[in-house]
Order: structure tokens, then sequence, then C-alpha cells
């Protein structure tokens, strides 16, 4: 490695490592601040507390990483353009990509960090930090008051090997709307689909309203040997209510390959709305560590071109907090578009490191060729 180059990445590195510090403390700081009154009431212990956050501390790593990198690598070029240093090395024959070359493989390596701490990491750590909270932060009452809120686009595998969808759950009366239920072999064939439009339970057991119940066999898996329509019918589910609280599945405690073999199971249970924004997770789980690594390379030509010295330090934040609000923003209403079938999930999940990819190449183009 060359000099400038370990200059470059020592100065990165040593920011980054700074930011990301601070990020996290001002997070612990302010969610801290903000349930105070649950920590008070509760008189959660110290240690509680130390292992809440800690258990924590790969999210706030995912979630503060872009931003973090984009403004140590924003504040590094900036003051190497207003020292002339980048002037020196341009005049020494260096072109633009040759000078940025340390910051792209730093964004290229968190990007690859971030992928890895969300594949391996992410998942336990929002189990865990789920549990803590709900055993120990959170006050009776609240607990109560969550577990009664009507729930949208339940999903969970329950007993005999069935996969459930159903578009909406209320706890308060037990009520099912929009029910799915596709059950598997031992070989994983759909061997019977449930559809219903409304379900209740009557104490007992589950009694299904409008319900069309579909046999497969393992030699025609396409075509139905038997297909029975009931005005209501009492359902041979050993799932209570409570069981349907309990079993959620929760996306964001899913690593790509549990997510994906999830998908694939639920492939053929004609839920397609659920489908759609299971894949577009999917893909964002892929998309969103490039996020790192785009962003940094739409922020550097800015680095590039400022020159004020005395609003150095304000420009590169300013700066920062824009690329990462604009990024965010047009990446939350792709992934909106994408949840709402107006985009296909690839699109959906990519589109954002695409349109600012474009922007960070025309910037490139038009004042560093």
């Amino acid at each position: 490695m060359r000099i400038i180059d370990r200059h470059i990445t020592k100065s990165i590195l040593s920011i980054f490592i700074i930011t990301v510090f601070i990020f996290s403390f001002l997070y612990v700081v302010i969610d801290v601040t903000s349930t105070l009154d649950e920590i008070i009431d509760r008189r959660i212990p110290f240690d509680i507390l130390v292992k809440y956050y800690l258990s924590y501390l790969p999210i706030i790593l995912v979630q503060t990483a872009s931003i973090a990198c984009l403004i140590s690598t924003l504040f590094t070029f900036s003051r190497l353009n207003n020292d002339n240093e980048v002037l020196a090395m341009r005049s020494s024959g260096m072109n633009f990509w040759q000078i940025i070359k340390p910051a792209l493989y730093f964004a290229l390596l968190i990007s690859v960090i971030v992928f890895w701490l969300n594949e391996r990491y992410v998942p336990m750590a929002s189990q865990s930090t789920k549990q803590i909270r709900n055993e120990h932060m959170i006050l009776e009452v609240d607990r109560l008051k969550k577990n009664k809120a009507k729930i949208s686009n339940l999903t969970f595998y329950g007993l005999k090997n069935r996969l459930y969808y159903v578009d909406a759950y209320d706890p308060n009366t037990n009520e099912l709307e929009g029910i799915t239920i596709i059950e598997h072999d031992e070989n994983q064939n759909v061997r019977q689909k449930v559809v219903a439009l409304k379900g209740k339970w009557i104490g007992l057991a589950w009694k299904f309203f409008q319900c069309q119940v579909t046999e497969f066999d393992s030699v025609s898996l396409n075509n139905p040997t038997k297909v029975k329509v009931y005005d209501e019918k009492l359902m041979d589910i050993k799932e209570t209510p409570e069981d349907f609280m309990q079993q959620r599945i929760d996306v964001g405690s899913m690593n790509l390959r549990e997510l994906s073999d999830y998908i694939s199971r639920f492939s053929r249970s004609g839920a397609t709305k659920a489908l759609n924004n299971l894949r577009v997770d999917l893909q964002q789980k892929i998309a969103y560590p490039i996020g790192n690594f785009v962003i940094v390379l739409v922020g550097l030509p800015f680095a590039m071109i400022v020159k004020n010295r005395k609003g150095m330090t304000f420009t590169s934040l300013g700066i920062a907090v824009l690329i990462g609000f604009l990024y965010y923003v047009v990446n939350a209403l792709a992934l909106a578009f994408g949840k709402g079938g107006l985009f296909p999930p690839v699109f959906a999940a990519w589109a954002a490191p695409f349109v600012f990819t474009s922007i960070a190449l025309i910037l490139i183009e038009s004042n560093f060729s």
C-alpha cells in the first residue's frame, strides 16, 4: 500500500470509529431518556440495562455504519482538499479514481461487514433485545395493550407441518380474516390447502366461515384430487389464540437463508401480497449493505469540490446528512411502492443504489473527466 493510501485510510478509519462511538453513545442516551419512566417504575437493574444495550450493539452498528462511513470519508477528503493535498496528488499525475481508491475500498469493506453482521448477529440481537425488553423493561399494562392490538399479515409455522397466513387477527375478539393454511407432508410437498374468509375461536376449536379445503397427492401437485366448500366448518387446528400471538414470524430475526427457505415453502400459498412483501424484504437484505458504498461514491465528488476552509467541517457534515437523508427517502419510497405492488421486488430494493450510483457517475464525469 502506498504511503498516501495509508494516510487516507488511517484518517477515514479514525474518524469512522469516533463517529460510530458518538452515534452509539447518543442512541443509548436518547433511548434511556425516553424510557426513563419505565426504568424507574420497574427498578430495572443496571446489569440488565448493560446486557440490553450490548445486545442491541450490532443493530446500532448496522444502522449507523453508512452515515458514519460517509462522514469520515467527506471529512478526510475535504481536509485534503483544503490543505491542497488533492491538488498535489493530481499534479503528480493521479486521476480521480486513484485518489479516492482507499475510500472506495474502505466503503466496500464496511458494506461486507454490515452484510456479515446482518446475517450472523442482527437476527440473534433482535430476538435477544426483544426478550429482555418484554421481560424486564416494559410495564405490564403496556404489554397487555400491545398484545391486544390488531395484527396484520400474521404468518407462522404451526403443528402438523402447516404454514399459516392471516390477513388480520384481532386478539380482542379472537377473530381471523383472510386465512390461508398450507399443509406439507414429510417431503415438503403440499398436501392440503385451506382458504377461508373468516375464522373465530369458540372456546375449544376454531370455526371457519366460507371455507374451501383443497387436497393434493404427491403425484399431481398441480391438480387437486379433492375440493370441498363449507359455509361453516370446525377445524382440526391445535393452535390456540395464545399460540397465534407467540408464534409470529419476525422478518428482522431471519437471515437470508432462513427467509429464502420460508418464501420457498410459502410460495404455493396463493397469498400474493404477503409473498410480494417477503420478496421485497429478501432483496432489501441483499441491497441494504451496498448503500454504504453507494452513498460514499456520491459524496466524494462534493468533498473534492468544496474549498471553503472555515466551513469545511460544517459543510462536510451538511452534505453527509443531506445525502444520507435523500438516500433514505428514495429507498423508503421504493420499498413502499414495491410492497404496494407498483414495483417488482428486485427493482424496489435496488432502485436507490441504482439511482444514486448513476448520480455519482454523472457528477464524477462532469467535474473530473
